[in-house]
């Protein structure tokens, strides 16, 4: 919740024409009301747009709710799901995760389903636990090539968001492939080969080439830096 559209509108004229997009994907996920605006921006480039959030009906009395369809008409190709701060907050599950999840996929978004442990229950030992649960209880029902085609997965402990900390490029290495691994036995090598596993949580230029070289992190969730230059740097790295 940051940026007015003013401010959203701005930003992105300030950074799109210094991003190189020639051998990564960019995709920018602006707020609800900044949505048009930047996709506007991001017409004449090869950045992408997201959101950071979506709702799992058609349409409806859903009162501040928006619908896959209404992101469509901004030419929206992405959405976070399951974002630690919607579990947080929000209160939203696994089955309202895997809900919105496959609306997008119906009508061929982008999902990025984010999963990730907190520090309580990584120091009792349980993240692994509780991230195998997430993935699969967030997958239910998702088809082996709608995974290849349209899934990204992104890891963020929760114990390194917003707060400066980072998973070391080790930790964040071993978790990746642990979700890679849970993949493969959810649905098979092709499919674990072929989705891409983001790491989330205060990524920034002075660790972005380590954690980015590691062999299971296809990409990074950028958070707080995405808000300065920083995220310039980040993608250029």
């Amino acid at each position: 919740m940051n940026y007015t559209a003013n401010e959203a509108e701005n930003f992105v004229n300030e950074i799109k024409d210094r991003i190189n997009t020639d051998e990564v994907d960019v995709v920018i996920f602006p707020n609800f009301v900044s949505l048009d605006r930047v996709s506007n921006i991001l017409d004449d480039t090869k950045i992408m747009l997201g959101a950071q959030n979506v709702y799992f009906e058609d349409k409806g009395a859903y009162t501040g709710e928006t619908s896959v369809d209404m992101l469509i008409s901004v030419n929206a190709k992405y959405c976070i799901v399951g974002h630690s701060e919607r579990r947080q907050y929000f209160g939203e599950t696994d089955e309202i995760v895997n809900k919105k999840a496959k609306k997008l996929l119906e009508k061929d978004l982008n999902p990025i389903i984010c999963v990730g442990e907190t520090l309580e229950q990584r120091n009792e030992g349980k993240m692994y636990e509780i991230v195998k649960s997430q993935i699969v209880n967030s997958l239910n029902g998702i088809t082996e090539e709608q995974m290849k085609r349209n899934v990204v997965i992104a890891y963020e402990p929760i114990w390194a968001i917003g707060t400066g900390v980072t998973a070391t490029s080790e930790q964040a290495e071993d978790m990746c492939k642990f979700i890679r691994k849970t993949i493969l036995e959810i649905y098979n090598e092709v499919v674990a080969d072929k989705v891409r596993i983001q790491y989330g949580g205060s990524v920034k230029p002075s660790n972005a080439s380590e954690i980015l070289n590691m062999e299971n992190i296809d990409g990074a969730l950028v958070g707080g830096a995405a808000l300065t230059n920083d995220f310039v740097a980040i993608v250029n790295y």
